[in-house]
């Protein structure tokens, strides 16, 4: 009995195109308007999930939490303290929270699947979730400085550089707009796809070697348990990569509205 190698697929999954309808959930519902393929399913069922614990936590809070509760609480107030006060101050943590801690848990649940047996994917490893995401960071950048300052006076704050020589600005004022108002989003959205698109294929080739060595039923068959012994150790890491990149992201969206909120103050 010989082993086949299953190299992973990054076709329609992650790059979706003309997608068969027979591949599809409800393709032949309503024209195929509410079609959902694999991984738009999971991305439903976590934010059930997401939706479901929060409500269950907070559902009748006492004043001595406990149990679901307590976890629930315990996980705001690190967003609280440790993300959105570290960067904006109690005052602006107070006003900015609510999105900080959805961009912080959205994105954390949505990296979870990516170690789950039977999932085995990230939402956030196709462009659309982060895009989503980064979008409503952006927004709440541009919120933050156009409710401070008035919309074109923030622009010109975050571009115009004082006190530069005028012939300068030619040269900063592009540069500037270009990394504030471009590059910001672009890089938020493209470093949580790559990561967990990253993350995916690695994991697939693992343990893909590890089936096909295995059933060699010769010398190579040894092998296969130092693949299992990487993948699982990779399966590890990316237990902190789906934290770290929940806090990376929601830790830079209060940098940027802590930016706007002093645009002013280069």
């Amino acid at each position: 009995m010989k082993g086949h190698f299953h190299a992973p697929d990054l076709g329609e999954e992650f790059f979706p195109g003309q997608v068969d309808a027979d591949h599809l959930f409800f393709g032949d519902f309503a024209d195929g308007w509410f079609a959902l393929d694999r991984l738009m399913l999971v991305r439903i069922l976590m934010t059930l999930v997401l939706v479901v614990l929060f409500m269950l936590a907070f559902k009748n809070p006492k004043l001595v939490p406990k149990g679901l509760q307590n976890v629930g609480e315990n996980a705001v107030d690190f967003v609280r303290i440790h993300i959105a006060e570290d960067i904006l101050g109690t005052k602006e943590a107070k006003r900015f929270l609510p999105v900080i801690a959805t961009i912080f848990f959205a994105v954390l649940f949505m990296n979870v699947p990516t170690i789950i047996p039977g999932l085995n994917v990230s939402p956030n490893g196709r462009i659309g979730m982060p895009i989503v995401l980064a979008v409503v960071s952006y927004i709440a950048m541009i919120y933050a400085g156009a409710k401070r300052y008035g919309f074109g006076k923030f622009i010109k704050s975050s571009v115009v550089i004082p006190n530069l020589p005028p012939a300068l600005h030619l040269l900063v004022v592009p540069i500037e707009f270009f990394s504030t108002f471009i590059l910001r989003p672009v890089t938020l959205a493209i470093r949580l796809m790559a990561n967990f698109l990253a993350g995916h294929i690695i994991l697939v080739l693992l343990f893909s070697a590890s089936n096909f060595f295995f059933w060699q039923l010769n010398g190579w068959t040894a092998l296969s348990g130092l693949t299992i012994v990487l993948g699982l150790a990779f399966s590890l890491f990316e237990l902190l990569v789906i934290f770290l990149q929940a806090y990376i992201f929601a830790l830079l969206t209060a940098v940027y509205i802590e930016l706007s909120l002093h645009a002013d103050s280069h």
